[in-house]
């Protein structure tokens, strides 16, 4: 009888490794696919990269006859030319200058800006929050013309202020901090600053402010990467070459009847790293923001 019974049980979880097994091995097949697709995205994601690297270290004769997959030896002979045509770092200074300072203003102002909008109620809130949200419809590029005669009123061309000043009223800046402050900022919060005797200043600056910081950072990658990365303002108000930011620079290496294209990826392999640089210490942050304003309640 008990030989009977050993052989049942034997033969049941012989019945019950056969599911196990089959279970598990769907987990792993779900998991290297999984990973399979996420190294797959990393490569597409960072193929660009590589290209650009690869490609700023050959001649212009090879970077216009062929594809390119790996490293060639003219690396510092484009830079040099590069540096021979324009002050590079000086317009590396320039942009780190430029960029730095509108990051700020426009972190700043937009968190003061949609704290008010979301905690403050007065008469035409609601309206003028959609004017500031029109805003947003209309190109930039539209009103270049009266931005210019406007600066040139204001005897503000070939100086930073016009680059600058516009980054304290960001549009899509104060409706993201709006939106972080009605998902993460309490009332209670906010009371118990009046009750201790806090101005509304203060109660921003030491109880809004710090809980605004994933929303700041992530904020902060976006305005950092337009900033650095624009053109046509600088291109049109700064008349002066040694003011000129970087992207302005790299795109004077072009002449009108030839293009060093090996200098050029130089320049442009110099002005991704800082990008690189703010991107990875900030990006905890980034994914802490994101995460914050998608729960609420």
């Amino acid at each position: 009888m008990k030989a009977d019974t050993s052989l049942a049980a034997k033969s049941i979880s012989l019945s019950d490794s056969k599911p196990r097994k089959e279970r598990n091995m769907k987990k792993l097949l779900v998991k290297f696919s999984v990973y399979f697709f996420l190294i797959l995205v990393a490569f597409t994601c960072l193929l660009p990269f590589y290209s650009m690297m690869v490609t700023s270290s050959h001649t212009n004769s090879e970077i216009a006859r062929k594809l390119l997959l790996m490293p060639g030896k003219e690396f510092m002979n484009n830079y040099n030319r590069l540096i021979d045509t324009v002050p590079i770092w000086r317009g590396f200074a320039n942009s780190l200058f430029i960029t730095i300072t509108s990051t700020a203003l426009n972190l700043y102002f937009s968190a003061l800006a949609g704290y008010g909008f979301s905690k403050y109620n007065y008469k035409g809130k609601n309206i003028l929050f959609l004017a500031v949200l029109g805003t947003m419809m209309i190109p930039g590029q539209l009103g270049i013309i009266g931005f210019f005669k406007l600066m040139d009123t204001f005897h503000m061309l070939n100086t930073y202020w016009p680059i600058i000043l516009p980054s304290i009223s960001n549009a899509f800046g104060i409706f993201f901090m709006k939106q972080m402050c009605d998902s993460s900022i309490p009332n209670e919060i906010l009371e118990s600053g009046r009750i201790d005797g806090c101005g509304e200043l203060k109660i921003f600056h030491r109880l809004v402010l710090p809980l605004l910081m994933p929303a700041v950072a992530t904020l902060g990658i976006f305005s950092f990467i337009g900033k650095w990365n624009d053109f046509l303002t600088p291109m049109i108000i700064l008349f002066d070459n040694e003011l000129q930011p970087l992207p302005v620079m790299i795109a004077s290496v072009k002449s009108q009847f030839s293009t060093d294209f090996g200098a050029m990826y130089v320049g442009i392999v110099i002005s991704v790293i800082p990008v690189l640089i703010f991107f990875s210490i900030v990006s905890k942050k980034i994914i802490s923001g994101v995460t914050a304003g998608a729960l609420k309640g």
